[in-house]
């Protein structure tokens, strides 16, 4: 890979531009790489930061599927292995009710012997190992410390982007991966569904003197959501969502207050609890386009779909969205195909829209009655718990999306 400095008045051609260079973004252009088509990544990020990510709070959990993509795109053995977590069993917790839906450790992954639900990383490992993954590569060019303000149709063979420094690029195609607040996305005239939950989740690790077990739990008290990711035995991810109003009650308590306040929440089952890391806050915002292409463009990650964190497992759409358009993408070239045409695009779309539209509007759904504290409303949580924990076909649909 080769880092750019432009001049404003300079302009250049190429086969693919995408726009962002976090993990969707990098990933696809790593699975680009091998084709031989000359992609140049856009970031508003520099080099420096891309190739050393801070740590943001953020843990992904990663299905089978998911692994079976990064080692396929070199970036799993990228990521240090005492940083890569089991996720054995799972958990959800209604109310102030002991009963649980456990969503038990499986025998069989994907046709394949396995003893893990998935895999825990954190954001700015799987940051830093798709930066790495695409640096051996000379046909991608990455101009990073720039935005791109505007994006227009230069003829039916070309689409135009134009930086914040005034320099023009014109490719076949171009990729929007900047994120769910996507600038991109707008310019080239697609809408979404954007739904903010007025919350805020606040994300934090805490080690503890009894083990998680590798179990992750989903607590849905009453006035706020607690998730615990377990990492090492005795360190926990913790993930809070809470009405935006009362976000200051968490952010503004001190480390030994939140502790004490986690430890509760919990009835002491993970034991003594203290901060080991920063505290990190983000809006809770779910995002879902209406189309996932535009003439000779296209979406993936965040701005096709922005997940709600209860399942963690946001990332994995965006790489089964990499996965489905890079082969398409390649299977063009090879044929000598128009690799930003409307046919290709449209079978995109066709192939990864049902199973995102599924999963965004189902996990909205489930959130809207897990955080709704009326009466009638605590009393169907409870029921959906229990059948749900009782009908072998359901448990096993859930699982196996959990496992991908």
């Amino acid at each position: 890979m080769t880092a750019t400095n432009v001049s404003p008045s300079s302009g250049k051609e190429t086969d693919v531009i995408i726009v962002g260079a976090g993990p969707a973004g990098l990933s696809l252009a790593r699975a680009l790489a091998p084709s031989g088509l000359s992609i140049t990544v856009v970031e508003k990020q520099d080099s420096a930061t891309l190739a050393e990510p801070p740590f943001d709070g953020r843990e992904i959990a990663l299905t089978h599927y998911s692994k079976e993509l990064m080692q396929q795109l070199d970036m799993w053995d990228k990521v240090p292995a005492n940083e890569i977590y089991p996720l054995r069993d799972a958990k959800v917790i209604n109310g102030y009710s002991n009963y649980q839906l456990h969503f038990e450790q499986p025998t069989m992954a994907r046709g394949k012997p396995a003893n893990t639900l998935g895999f825990l990383i954190s954001n700015h490992h799987i940051r830093r190992a798709a930066y790495e993954a695409v640096t051996p590569y000379k046909n991608i060019n990455l101009i990073g410390g720039h935005s791109i303000i505007d994006v227009r149709n230069e003829d039916s063979n070309h689409i135009e982007a134009t930086l914040d420094n005034g320099q023009t690029i014109s490719a076949r195609l171009l990729i929007a991966a900047d994120s769910r607040f996507s600038n991109t996305r707008r310019q080239i005239g697609i809408s979404a569904q954007i739904h903010d939950f007025g919350r805020t989740v606040i994300v934090f690790r805490m080690r503890h003197t009894l083990s998680n077990q590798h179990t992750a739990l989903e607590c849905f008290h009453y006035g706020r959501t607690l998730a615990l990711l377990p990492l090492e035995e005795n360190m926990t991810n913790c993930v809070v969502t809470i009405n935006n109003e009362r976000a200051g009650e968490i952010l503004n308590m001190s480390p030994a207050q939140l502790a004490a306040d986690i430890t509760k929440q919990l009835k002491g089952k993970l034991g003594d609890m203290h901060l080991v890391s920063t505290v990190h806050h983000y809006p809770l915002v779910g995002v879902h386009a209406n189309a996932f292409y535009a003439h000779r463009s296209a979406l993936i990650g965040d701005v096709a779909v922005g997940m709600h964190p209860v399942t963690a497992h946001g990332f994995n759409l965006g790489l089964s969205g990499v996965g489905i358009l890079s082969k398409l993408i390649i299977e063009a070239v090879q044929k000598g195909k128009d690799i930003g045409g409307q046919t290709l695009l449209a079978q995109y779309q066709r192939q990864h829209m049902p199973h995102t539209r599924m999963l965004y509007h189902g996990t909205n759904a489930m959130v809207s009655l897990f955080t709704n504290d009326s009466h009638p409303a605590r009393l169907m949580r409870s029921l959906v718990l229990r059948i749900s924990n009782n009908l072998p076909p359901v448990k096993k649909l859930i699982s196996k999306q959990l496992t991908g």
